[in-house]
Parts: C-alpha cells; sequence; structure tokens
C-alpha cells in the first residue's frame, strides 16, 4: 500500500535547502519513493492551516519511508535541513488499499 509524507516547511536558507534538495533526491528514489509535490503555489479553501511551502512525497511502503527517513545518509542530511528550514509538521499516512498515484 503506498505511503505518503506530507510537510510543512518554511525555507530560512535557501542556497543551502537547494543543495537539501539536491542530495535528498537521490536518497528517496532509492528507497523507492517519489516527490508528487515539491513546493508551489498552493490556496487554503478552508480552516485555519497556513502551510509555508508543501512537499508530498509518495513511498511503497510505511517501512520503505521508514528506511529513508532512518538510513544513516538520511540522519547526516537532515542536519543541512534543519539549518536551513524549519519544519512545522511532517506526517506519514497511508493511502487506500488499491490506490495508485
Amino acid at each position: 500500500m503506498a505511503v505518503y509524507g506530507i510537510l510543512d516547511i518554511e525555507i530560512r536558507d535557501m542556497e543551502r535547502f537547494r543543495e537539501y534538495m539536491r542530495r535528498a533526491e537521490s536518497l528517496i528514489e532509492a528507497a523507492g519513493g517519489r516527490y508528487l509535490v515539491r513546493g508551489g503555489p498552493h490556496k487554503v479553501v478552508e480552516g485555519g492551516w497556513f502551510p509555508r511551502r508543501l512537499v508530498v512525497l509518495e513511498f511503497p511502503t510505511m517501512d520503505a519511508l521508514e528506511d529513508f527517513y532512518l538510513s544513516p545518509d538520511y540522519q547526516s542530511l537532515k542536519i543541512l535541513r534543519q539549518q536551513s528550514s524549519i519544519t512545522h509538521g511532517a506526517v506519514a499516512v497511508e493511502g487506500m488499499e488499491g490506490m495508485e498515484a
């Protein structure tokens, strides 16, 4: 079952964050993941949540997402993300059975 990582990120240092994005992409792909949304214009249509930059990742399973997130390679790269941005929220959610992106 597909799993989606949804993040609300506020970038503080775009130059360093670009380096993070460049390096993270290959690690995400190696874990079987891919970007579905990577920033871009968005519009709040209901509620009080005002995300800064939305990122949506898709992985084949929760284990694949966790393997990526907990990997030693990502742990060292995560420091760069934390130094160049603020993560206001990050969740992992399973998709619906039989649903494909």
